[in-house]
């Protein structure tokens, strides 16, 4: 790994950059806003879907001291959304994935350490005999005409004793959502089992955050941290995030003389 001539933490997000979509620009003020709070400099920079879609081109990411999962499902490339995921899972990199990053997330989990490799979400109309993520069940009340089911803001109750709990320090936090789809409940045995821990929920127990405690700081969450946050109040978990980052980078320079 090579360290920034500026000592910048450097940050990949994952996802396909639109200027029209709201929370892509949301996504770098809320690293701006967590870096400011911890007196960091960071360089984040966006990965295209589709450079990561080509064998071995992961590579790409092996300099970046975190990964960011972004929103705006569906992506250019299926694949090279799960194979960046992959690489932040299984090369210990600190990990933070929202919204479509959150249900990519588990849809990588689900096929490369389940083993059910057809897992998939409905969006993609794939014929999966394992669709584990599906159609927002229930809208949120007060939504705007032709909004997604799932917008505006909703109750999030970190789990106690989770890395959620530690890091907001509350039993109940409002999440700001703009989604179609959730997940699949009758799947949650079969990953907690694998090592996945549900670690926010909604009012119905529904799954809207989880992570893997055997990883240096891998979290992805359904709602959108970004859209919380602001250069007054920086989100926690934003700034969670950047302090894993952080830490891994000084441990790298340690391993690495």
């Amino acid at each position: 790994m090579q360290e920034s001539m500026d000592g910048a933490l450097q940050i990949g997000i994952i996802g396909d950059f639109n200027r029209g979509t709201h929370s892509h620009w949301a996504t770098e003020a809320a690293l701006f806003h967590a870096a400011s709070e911890l007196g960091l400099k960071i360089k984040p920079r966006w990965v295209p879907t589709e450079s990561l879609a080509q064998p071995n081109s992961e590579i790409s990411l092996e300099n970046f001291h975190g990964i960011w999962a972004a929103s705006g499902s569906p992506y250019a490339s299926f694949a090279g959304m799960l194979r960046g995921i992959q690489f932040a899972r299984e090369e210990h990199r600190p990990f933070l994935g929202t919204c479509g990053g959150f249900q990519y997330a588990l849809i990588e989990f689900t096929r490369n350490v389940l083993g059910l490799v057809d897992a998939d979400t409905a969006e993609n109309n794939s014929g999966s005999k394992n669709i584990i993520i599906t159609p927002v069940a229930c809208a949120l009340p007060g939504r705007l005409p032709g909004a997604p089911k799932m917008s505006g803001s909703d109750s999030v109750r970190p789990v106690e004793g989770t890395l959620v709990h530690q890091l907001c320090k509350c039993r109940e936090l409002r999440g700001e959502y703009f989604c179609n789809f959730e997940t699949n409940p009758s799947f949650v045995p079969r990953w907690e089992v694998a090592g996945l821990r549900v670690v926010a929920v909604g009012p119905q127990n529904e799954m809207r955050a989880f992570d893997v405690p055997s990883k240096r700081f891998f979290l992805a969450t359904l709602f959108q941290p970004q859209l919380s946050s602001s250069a007054d109040n920086p989100h926690p978990i934003v700034t969670g995030y950047l302090q894993a980052c952080s830490a891994f980078r000084a441990k790298a320079l340690v391993e690495n003389g």
